[in-house]
């Protein structure tokens, strides 16, 4: 297929172009699966270039039976056979030290056919906040629009951020955000988006400094949610898709609390093994003739420990991170129905405007102007009530054009918001298939490593190599005559 050749153009693959299911859209709208349960160009100095892949932990040598299992199980969800034009890959983290503070940046390298860029190919250092920029400026010009989320600063605080494990974790959520951007058909044609992936740092600082300050998205966000609550007359898909952002957002609090207490426990269980491996040490010390089983017990452990301790790791970063993701993601949902529910607030408030300048026109056509204002004044009534129909002809008018603009607004951002879904739902679908099946994997390669381990360790200690068994002659010169 073509879009095979176009993914295994410099191993750049992406996986979020996925086709829809063999059903109705609508079946599959806003199913649940969790109910289903189927469903480099850098002006800094003092960098330190830190390599993930030279200690990136071998796997090879633990593949658990489930792994056969999940190679040959097919995804419902097929790749679409368009062919992509923007290739974007974060790699090689650095370290850069100044007088004020230390910092990461990321090596953003991007491959294009889009005539809207001035090459093919370009390679750019950014920082955590080039990315936090870069999504805030989406988000203002493109309100209606759903902006992928970026992972907390300090999601992962039980470790180091410039320990390796940390940017291993932070570059392939990096990495995730930019394909989802790449692979959005509006936001991934935006001029600052252009600007992110191709300025020299200078340039890049220089756009930086333009866009909305912080008093500005505040009072916007401010506006946004105090529309949705004055909301009156939601669309029912839209009332539907809020209480189901809501439920799954519910659902994913509770995994993600239920998985923080799990891995406590994980690592207070490796806490007791960690002291009780060197008991055995200790033991064999005194006993000469279990000395060989001791230590096998004691080896055993300190292998069962460092099972844990990749458990905790890997359920961490590739079933706890992918679960805060989507409870990110369902803010930024949330985020953008407000904005919807803030257009067709100002929809709704025109249009009960509107209604009520024609009222007044229909009232002022049979009212007597005799006593009003203007007659008291020593103006004809004719040319008061004349003066006040024209006053409103002209609010009316002015309404109308306003109507008809919010009108086409609220049109546009409902047809963003269900495109935008549509694409989610099914990228969420995959994904989180994906992450339930892995932390199956990683459970069924935890014991089963676990087993291994235990079952060495019984026919090693069963070897009489490694059993000191006292011998008869021992035996007979210690036998107390006095015993029968």
């Amino acid at each position: 297929m073509a879009a095979s050749a176009v993914r295994s153009i410099d191993d750049l693959k992406h996986d979020d172009n996925v086709s829809p299911k063999s059903v109705s859209d609508e079946k599959i709208k806003f199913k649940d699966p969790l109910l289903t349960g189927l469903d480099k160009d850098s002006d800094d100095d003092g960098m330190e270039s830190l390599d993930l892949e030279a200690s990136a932990k071998s796997e090879e040598g633990s593949v658990s039976r489930s792994s056969s299992l999940i190679a040959n199980f097919r995804l419902d969800d097929d790749y679409d056979g368009e062919t992509r034009d923007l290739f974007i890959v974060v790699d090689d983290p650095e370290k850069h030290t100044s007088t004020l503070e230390a910092y990461i940046t990321f090596r953003v390298t991007t491959k294009t056919s889009r005539p809207e860029f001035e090459g093919t190919e370009f390679s750019v250092r950014r920082r955590y906040n080039d990315f936090l920029w870069i999504r805030q400026r989406l988000e203002e010009k493109h309100p209606t629009h759903l902006v992928p989320p970026l992972p907390e600063k300090h999601s992962l605080k039980r470790l180091d951020r410039f320990s390796t494990e940390f940017l291993r974790v932070r570059q392939a959520a990096l990495q995730k955000f930019l394909t989802r951007l790449a692979d959005h058909p509006v936001l991934s044609f935006d001029k600052c988006f252009q600007i992110f992936l191709t300025a020299k740092a200078w340039e890049f600082q220089a756009h930086k400094k333009q866009g909305s300050g912080f008093l500005s998205r505040v009072s916007d966000s401010l506006h946004n949610m105090s529309a949705s609550y004055m909301m009156k007359n939601r669309p029912p898909e839209f009332a539907v898709m809020h209480d189901y952002i809501t439920l799954l957002s519910d659902k994913l609090g509770v995994m993600d609390r239920i998985s923080q207490r799990v891995s406590k426990e994980q690592n207070d269980y490796m806490a007791e093994l960690l002291e009780w491996g060197p008991c055995y040490t200790l033991w064999a010390n005194s006993e000469d003739q279990l000395t060989g089983a001791l230590l096998t017990m004691s080896k055993a452990v300190d292998e069962c420990v460092k099972a844990v301790k990749d458990l905790i790791d890997d359920t961490d970063s590739r079933f706890a991170q992918p679960l805060k993701e989507y409870l990110l993601y369902s803010e930024c949902i949330k985020t953008v129905l407000r904005r919807r529910d803030a257009i067709q607030n100002q929809y709704d408030m025109v249009v009960d405007e509107l209604g009520k300048r024609k009222e007044e026109k229909e009232n002022i056509k049979c009212s007597d102007q005799t006593y009003s204002i203007g007659a008291f004044l020593g103006k004809d009534p004719e040319d008061v009530k004349q003066q006040k129909h024209e006053k409103l002809e002209q609010q009316i008018s002015d309404l109308i054009r306003q109507m008809e603009s919010l009108n086409d607004k609220t049109v546009v951002a409902n047809a963003d918001l269900k495109a935008d879904m549509e694409r989610w739902h099914k990228h969420k679908q995959r994904d989180l298939r994906e992450t339930f099946m892995c932390m199956a994997d990683l459970q069924i390669a935890y014991y089963e490593k676990c087993l291994t381990i235990w079952e060495n360790t019984i026919r090693t200690i069963q070897n009489k190599d490694h059993i000191q068994l006292p011998s008869t002659a021992a035996l007979t010169e210690n036998h107390d005559p006095s015993l029968p």
